[in-house]
């Protein structure tokens, strides 16, 4: 009865263990995922903050055609 219970502890052990790989798998690729989706909100902001401050430009510099009006 004894091995049978140590038996059982041991295949208990290794499936816990796998768990573990996985869950951890899990989280690293969750993380991963964060990481890339915020590196592309702050391009995106970026990008967003770029043309906004060249539209800002060239509404200073070129004429804007309300003049003739």
């Amino acid at each position: 009865m004894a091995l049978l219970r140590l038996a059982l502890a041991a295949c208990a052990a290794l499936l816990l263990g796998g768990c573990t790989v996985i869950t951890i798998g899990a989280v690293a690729v969750g993380a991963a995922v964060t990481a890339g989706s915020l590196a592309v909100d702050a391009g995106v902001g970026a990008v967003k903050l770029t043309g906004a401050a060249v539209g800002a430009a060239a509404d200073v510099v070129l004429p804007s055609g309300d003049e003739d009006q």
